[in-house]
C-alpha cells in the first residue's frame, strides 16, 4: 500500500504545498481567499441546482411521493461520503482533493483516473447547463438566440473565474443566495396555505396528498426506485467543499463545519421543499420536464409564478457552470498537470493564484457542447444527466474505498490520524458502496439511462490506454 510518507516526488510535494497556509500566487501556490461566508453558501449551492428545480417533475410523476424517500435515503448516502471526504480533507487539505487522495492511498493510476473522471463529468454537465441557460432567457426573449446566450454566459463566468477565486466565491454565494431564498419561499408560502388557506390552493391542499391519491409509491416500487438516478444527479456538486479545500481560510474548521451542516441543509431544501410541494399540489397534477416549482406556484395563484422560478433556473444553471463546469474542472486540470498525468502546462497559475489555462480548456469544450445540444436538445440532456451520474458515482466510490486504505495506514503508522473521524468506518463505507452498485444495477436495467453504463465503460478503456502513455512521457521529461 502507497503511504503519504514515502516515495513523494517533487510534484506530490508541489500538489502539497497547495493545502499550505499562506501560499503565494505565482510561486507555484493558490490564495486562501475563500472565507467563511463564501464556503458555507458554497457548501450549500453545490446541492442545489437543476436536477431539484427542474429534474424532479419527472421524478415526481414517476415515483409520487415516495420520491421523498429516496431523497432521504440518497441524502444519507451522500452525507457518508461526505464525512469520508472530511476525514481526508483535515488529515491534508489540498485543493486536488479527492483526486490527490487516491493517488496517495490508491496509487498513480486512480489519482489520473479520478481527476480525468471528475473532469469529463463537470464538463459535461456544465454543457447542458449552458445551453439550458439559453432555454431559460428565451422566455423573456423569445428572439434571441439561444447560442448567445450560451456564450455571453459561458465568457462572463469564464472571466469572473480567471481574474480571482474571490470573484467566483462572491459570484457563487449571491447564486447560491437567490436559490436558497427561493426554496425557504416556496416553503413558506407553502405552509401559509395548508396551515391558514391561503391562495388559490387553499380548499384543496393537504398532506393527505401524500398518501390518499394512490399511495404512497402510486406507480408501483419498480418505477418508484427508477428515479434514483435523477435523485443522485440532483445531489451533484454536494463534493465542491472538498475541491475548494485548498483555497480555504482555515480548512480544519470550515470544512467540518460545512459538512456537519449537510443533514440540516438536505432536511431543508430537498426533503422539506417536497414534503411541502407534494401536499399542496397532487402528485397527479406534476408533468415530466415541468419545474415542480412552477406548477406549486401556479396552483396557489402567485403572480408571474411562471418568471420568477425561471429566473431561479436561469441562477441554478449559471451557478452549476460557475462552480463545477470552470471551478472545480480547472482545479483537477492543475492536479493533472502537477502529477505528471497532462499536459505539464496545466500546473502553471496566474499571478492571481488562478489556473488560467485550465479555466479557458474547460470554458472551450463547454463551448463546443452548446453546438451538440444543439444538434439534439431532446435527447442530449437526458442522456448528459445519466453520463454525469454514472461518473459521480464513480468518484463518489473511489472517496469512500480511499478513506479505507487511509485508516489502514493510519493503524499501520503509516499516517497521521484526523481529528475529524467518520462515524461508523469502515461499515458505513460499505453500506454506501452497496448503495452505489444497487443503483448502477438500476440505471443498467433502464433502456433510457443505459448509455452512462456504456460511456463510462468506453472512457475508462480510454483511460487504460491512454496512462502508459502518459507514464512514458513522464519518464522521458
Amino acid at each position: 500500500m502507497r503511504s503519504h510518507t514515502t516515495g513523494d516526488s517533487a510534484d506530490r510535494k508541489q500538489a502539497a504545498s497547495d493545502g499550505a497556509p499562506g501560499g503565494v500566487a505565482g510561486s507555484g501556490s493558490y490564495q486562501r481567499a475563500l472565507g467563511a461566508r463564501q464556503m458555507q453558501m458554497i457548501a450549500i449551492g453545490g446541492t442545489i441546482g437543476t436536477g431539484l428545480f427542474l429534474g424532479a417533475g419527472t421524478a415526481i410523476s414517476k415515483a409520487g411521493p415516495s420520491l421523498i424517500v429516496w431523497y432521504a435515503v440518497a441524502g444519507a448516502v451522500l452525507f457518508l461520503v461526505m464525512r469520508a471526504l472530511g476525514e481526508l480533507l483535515t488529515h491534508r487539505p489540498v485543493s486536488g482533493s479527492f483526486a490527490d487522495h487516491a493517488r496517495e492511498f490508491l496509487g498513480p493510476f486512480w489519482g489520473y483516473a479520478t481527476a480525468w473522471t471528475y473532469w469529463i463529468m463537470w464538463v459535461t454537465t456544465g454543457m447542458a447547463e449552458i445551453t439550458a441557460a439559453g432555454e431559460y432567457v428565451k422566455y423573456w426573449y423569445p428572439g434571441f438566440d439561444q447560442w448567445k446566450t450560451a456564450l455571453i454566459s459561458l465568457v462572463v463566468l469564464a472571466c469572473a473565474n480567471l481574474i480571482s477565486v474571490k470573484i467566483f466565491g462572491e459570484l457563487e454565494f449571491w447564486f447560491a443566495l437567490i436559490k436558497v431564498t427561493a426554496i425557504i419561499g416556496m416553503i413558506l408560502i407553502g405552509l401559509g396555505v395548508l396551515l391558514i388557506g391561503f391562495g388559490d390552493a387553499g380548499h384543496s391542499a393537504s398532506v393527505t396528498h401524500l398518501w390518499a391519491d394512490g399511495g404512497i409509491a402510486p406507480r408501483g416500487v419498480r418505477n418508484s426506485l427508477m428515479t434514483l438516478q435523477i435523485v443522485l444527479f440532483a445531489y451533484l456538486g454536494v463534493e465542491l467543499v472538498g475541491v475548494t479545500a485548498g483555497e480555504t481560510k482555515d480548512p480544519e474548521k470550515n470544512i467540518p463545519r460545512a459538512i456537519n451542516s449537510l443533514p440540516v441543509r438536505f432536511g431543508l431544501f430537498y426533503l422539506g421543499a417536497l414534503l411541502v410541494i407534494l401536499s399542496v399540489v397532487s402528485w397527479q397534477e406534476f408533468q415530466p420536464g415541468t419545474s415542480p416549482f412552477v406548477a406549486a406556484f401556479q396552483k396557489i395563484g402567485i403572480p408571474a409564478a411562471a418568471g420568477i422560478v425561471n429566473f431561479v433556473l436561469l441562477t441554478a444553471a449559471l451557478s452549476s457552470c460557475n462552480a463545477g463546469g470552470l471551478y472545480a474542472t480547472a482545479r483537477m486540470l492543475r492536479t493533472v498537470g502537477l502529477n505528471g498525468d497532462g499536459p505539464r502546462a496545466l500546473a502553471g497559475l496566474s499571478r492571481r493564484g488562478v489556473p488560467a489555462l485550465g479555466v479557458s480548456l474547460s470554458a472551450v469544450v463547454m463551448a463546443i457542447g452548446v453546438w451538440v445540444n444543439a444538434v439534439d436538445p431532446d435527447h442530449a440532456f437526458a442522456y448528459i444527466t445519466a453520463v454525469s451520474t454514472g461518473g459521480a458515482i464513480t468518484v463518489w466510490s473511489v472517496i469512500l474505498v480511499t478513506h479505507l486504505r487511509y485508516r489502514q495506514a493510519v493503524r499501520a503508522g503509516l499516517a497521521a490520524p484526523s481529528s475529524y473521524r467518520m462515524p461508523g468506518a469502515p461499515y458505513t463505507n460499505w453500506l454506501a458502496l452497496a448503495a452505489f452498485a444497487f443503483i448502477t444495477v438500476l440505471i443498467g436495467w433502464d433502456s433510457g439511462t443505459r448509455v452512462a453504463l456504456y460511456v463510462i465503460a468506453v472512457w475508462f478503456a480510454l483511460l487504460g490506454i491512454g496512462y502508459p502513455l502518459v507514464r512514458r512521457r513522464e519518464r522521458a521529461q
